[in-house]
């Protein structure tokens, strides 16, 4: 027997305006107004170098000289595309986040039609009650598609992940995207739906390498086996599938390949990359899946697994066995990875998202009262926190608040922003009408259980985003450091050779305009050094035990500058400094005498 019984009155769909609003409060916060951070800024390094460079920049994924053709082009290509369209009016910043938007509602609409077709289906519908009333399929599909997004919203990685222009984001959304297709492909196994699966795949291969696309063909492999569709007409689409793949990876590795931009082989790098992708699971990767994946897929993968087991007895449904698969093979491919990422999680999320909607519905109305209580109780009080630290780092009242929320930017001059408050105060009386919807009404719609946690994720992010955005650009920027750098750099530079990382060089490029050397390389008459000041573990200083190493370069160019050997009496030192808020590096600028 199904484990579903529902009355028509617990369908109701979520209004539009409302699910929109929740979309907006959502995505945007964290993108206007926020500096390229350390985390995302190599991304947008990336992006920005192509949009200001020529053709070979968009065949060589590279930060203002430094090759980074590791992942793939085409989140790349996306945010640079946005760059030229849209830099002139919006800033480049700004412009690039703009392919972040289109990639969160490509994300979130896929997820939605894929949970409304396969709510709609016929062996998903709750039972017939006796004396009627039972919902519609189409209102009961749509009922469950705003469930999935509501969850799929409330899951904290989604929220960290979701905001920085970042290739796993984009990941994620095909990922979603390809969900759709696939079910799709299952309800209508036409050559058409082959073809168009496939297309996601290959743009998955040119967003995060080859792993992932082949997983999911073989995911989508098995359902068709557990559905028991006829074998060689599914071997048969699902190799035209393959073959559209190749055809949109072509899109990219062929030009790159007669090209040979800057002399180097960007998809002989990438294919390196690939294979480093997939090794035998470790207790590394394994510890860092649950010790990471509990708060990451948070709160998607109590639902599902609860629907896993209220749904154990039902056998041959789409909307069970699909993100099963899905979940399972792919929690497969992260374990798999030698070198697990946050980001790499985000796979995770759009069917785990998917089978929690349907485990919602097998729920007793008390668990779901204490999930609204609990949501209600700590959301609130975090809010609350947040206006206190607010209130205590502009008033310097209560002090201890002042002094813990100011320690960590050290130089740093809180001031009061009009339009800030007023978002931060909106989001707040918004939050506070939703609770008392809720609680004063009681609705029986089965998306209560999640509105109130989603909605409280988000006034947390929508109060971080505005009442503390200058702090946070002051602490995690490197704004200021590339003007000063810039400032003491000479006007007929020629070009700097360093050993900063990716997110320092894409800053310093983009806020200090600094000539780095490209990718063929050269002679450079200056050189910025990026050093760590953390004391090594057996105590001894960490100047007189450097092993840093400043790369000048692949390929042409070759070769290293151990800062071992580095001889100061051959440079003049010209400028050194380092963020405020960081204490662990430090920036030096030398000229050549």
């Amino acid at each position: 027997m199904k484990p579903v019984r529902l009355p028509a009155a617990a369908t109701l769909a979520l209004p539009r305006w409302a699910l929109y609003a929740l979309g907006l409060l959502y995505i945007l916060p964290g993108l206007i107004g926020r500096d390229p951070w350390k985390d995302d800024a190599a991304s947008f390094g990336i992006m920005w170098t192509m949009a200001h460079g020529g053709f070979k920049d968009w065949l060589l994924p590279n930060i203002a000289g430094l090759p980074s053709p590791e992942e793939g082009p085409l989140a790349f290509w996306l945010g640079a595309l946005c760059i030229k369209l849209f830099g002139w009016l919006v800033g480049d910043v700004l412009a690039a986040r703009l392919s972040t938007i289109g990639i969160f509602v490509l994300g979130t609409v896929s997820l939605w039609q894929t949970a409304f077709r396969l709510g709609r289906r016929a062996e998903a519908q709750p039972l017939r009650l006796a004396f009627g009333g039972q919902p519609e399929p189409d209102d009961y599909g749509r009922t469950l598609a705003d469930t999935a997004v509501l969850i799929y919203l409330g899951c904290l990685g989604l929220l960290l992940q979701s905001h920085e222009t970042l290739a796993v984001t984009l990941q994620g959304s095909l990922l979603a995207w390809f969900l759709y297709r696939s079910v799709r492909y299952i309800e209508d196994p036409s050559r058409r739906n082959a073809a168009l699966t496939g297309l996601v795949l290959g743009a998955l291969a040119l967003t995060r390498g080859v792993a992932s696309p082949i997983v999911l063909l073989g995911a989508l492999l098995l359902c068709t086996r557990l559905l028991k569709l006829p074998a060689r007409p599914v071997l048969r689409n699902l190799g035209l599938a393959t073959g559209s793949a190749v055809l949109v990876m072509l899109v990219w590795i062929l030009p790159a390949m007669l090209v040979q931009p800057y002399g180097l082989s960007p998809v002989s790098e990438w294919l390196v990359w690939n294979a480093g992708q997939l090794s035998v699971p470790s207790w590394h990767s394994i510890g860092a899946f649950f010790r990471v994946g509990i708060w990451f897929c948070w709160p998607a993968w109590p639902f599902a697994a609860w629907a896993a087991w209220a749904w154990r007895r039902q056998h041959g449904m789409l909307h069970i066995i699909l993100p099963t698969c899905f979940v399972g093979l792919l929690a497969l491919l992260v374990l798999c990875d030698p070198v697990p990422e946050n980001g790499d999680l985000l796979k995770l999320l759009p069917p785990m998202a998917l089978m929690a909607a349907f485990g919602l519905p097998t729920m007793k109305r008390g668990t779901i009262n204490a999930i609204d209580w609990f949501s209600v109780m700590v959301l609130s009080l975090l809010g609350g926190f947040v206006w206190l630290f607010w209130v205590a780092k502009l008033t310097g009242w209560p002090a201890q608040l002042a002094k813990n929320a100011l320690k960590l930017v050290p130089g740093f001059k809180p001031e009061f922003g009009i339009v800030a408050f007023i978002v931060a105060a909106a989001a707040t009386v918004g939050w506070f009408l939703l609770v008392h919807w809720r609680l004063s009404r009681q609705p029986s719609v089965l998306w209560r259980a999640v509105v109130l946690s989603s909605g409280g994720l988000i006034l947390l992010w929508v109060l971080l985003m505005t009442l503390f955005m200058p702090d946070l650009n002051y602490a995690r920027s490197y704004a200021s450091v590339g003007q000063q750098i810039a400032a003491r750099l000479p006007a007929n530079a020629d070009c700097i050779d360093t050993n900063v990382g990716p997110a320092q060089r894409a800053s310093f490029a983009y806020f200090g305009h600094l000539p780095f050397a490209g990718v063929e390389g050269g002679k450079c008459s200056y050189l910025l050094l990026q050093e760590s000041l953390r004391k090594p573990a057996d105590g001894a200083h960490a100047d007189a035990n450097r092993q840093s190493v400043l790369q000048t370069g692949d390929g042409p160019r070759g070769g290293q500058i151990v800062l071992d050997d580095f001889r100061p009496r051959d440079w003049t030192l010209l400028w050194e400094g380092r963020r405020p808020s960081d204490r662990t590096e430090r920036f030096r600028l030398y000229q050549r005498r």
